[in-house]
């Protein structure tokens, strides 16, 4: 059954008092937390688009550099548009280089495209980026439509109907089996880790979205916690493979990925979590629809919380939301408001553990 979240954050807010809520990153710093939000910046942003992020009070940004700006000087000079306009860099990759289903799937030119991906590793260390990505997405993120949904406040957002899904013939002309897939993965980290412990840039592993076992023909490689543990077991627990925990694709799939309180403490406890994907759904597979956090089925202060109280010393974004009519801003209109939305949790959070720990 779908239910609204029972802690918006206006309630919040009522009870603690304006002031208190919203004190911004400097100051969730000085109550005791190191966790840092951040936006996504695109390499080919304008200047006022980077301001519009500091205006918002966030001060940490991971970059998706776009192909033809992968190359060291177009990356360090990206780099120093952000740094004038008082944005930190936290993590950075380039789509077709960590979603290449060349890779994913061992097609004819896999070995150049792991080339390709250690080379922007490297041009990633020397500009003092500390982490990249990848995700096991040949055909990238699914989703079954874009559209007005039952929860989504007249906003057009994500709507994934796994029926829908499962009818769409094979992608890549034949069916790719678990195994197949997991080979594959441990051909990619053998040739990569090294270059990563070489350089110092971690990966942040993304689960599939959605979490199912098979669409399209591809077996999908991260569905659950379990497969997250296997992953990190193929790497020996290397400290240079993470994960992006995308709570969206944990509540997605609901119990069949694991319970979300607990994995946050278990993973964070391994020092396995690098990055936070902050996002609510109405429901769990096989429907469901992307909503504002405090719109979906999760109470997400309740996991804001967890994140404090295990410590949590990475970056948190908000990964997708509904959009936002263009003539009021459109997505820029959609991700600050949920930004905004989580940073007030985020301090909430901070003052009621600090409290528990008097």
């Amino acid at each position: 059954m779908y239910e609204i979240n029972k802690i918006p954050v206006h309630y919040i807010i009522s009870k603690r008092g304006m002031k208190e809520v919203f004190k911004g990153q400097k100051e969730a710093d000085m109550l005791g937390s190191k966790m840092r939000t951040q936006m996504k910046v695109v390499s080919d942003y304008t200047d006022e688009q980077l301001r519009f992020i500091k205006q918002i009070g966030v001060d940490h940004v991971f970059v998706m550099f776009k192909n033809e700006h992968t190359d060291y000087d177009s990356v360090m000079k990206f780099m120093e548009r952000l740094r004038k306009v008082g944005l930190t860099v936290t993590d950075a990759g380039n789509t077709d280089i960590y979603k290449n289903p060349l890779i994913h799937l061992g097609l004819p030119g896999r070995d150049e495209a792991i080339e390709r991906y250690n080379a922007f590793t490297r041009v990633l260390s020397k500009a003092g980026i500390p982490v990249t990505y990848m995700t096991w997405e040949p055909n990238k993120v699914l989703t079954s439509r874009i559209d007005v949904g039952t929860y989504t406040r007249q906003a057009p957002a994500r709507i994934v109907d796994i029926g829908e899904l499962e009818k769409r013939p094979y992608s890549h002309g034949r069916l790719f089996t678990k195994e197949e897939i997991w080979d594959n993965f441990k051909y990619w980290l053998d040739r990569v880790l090294p270059v990563c412990e070489e350089e110092n840039v971690k990966i942040a592993l993304h689960p599939n979205d959605p979490p199912v076992d098979c669409l399209l023909g591809i077996s999908n490689l991260i569905t659950s916690a379990a497969d997250y543990k296997r992953a990190f077991e193929l790497a020996g627990n290397s400290p240079y493979l993470g994960m992006k925990m995308c709570m969206g694709c944990w509540l997605e799939a609901g119990d069949a990925f694991g319970n979300l309180l607990e994995d946050i403490k278990y993973f964070i406890e391994q020092d396995k979590v690098l990055i936070v994907h902050f996002r609510n759904v109405s429901g769990t597979m096989p429907y469901f629809e992307e909503t504002l956090l405090e719109d979906g089925y999760m109470n997400m202060y309740e996991a804001m919380k967890q994140l404090v109280r295990c410590d949590y010393q990475g970056v948190i974004h908000v990964d997708h939301a509904p959009r936002m009519t263009n003539e009021c801003g459109g997505m820029n209109a959609s991700f600050a408001y949920c930004t905004g939305y989580m940073k007030a949790l985020l301090n909430c959070a901070i003052q009621e553990i600090n409290k528990e720990e008097r």
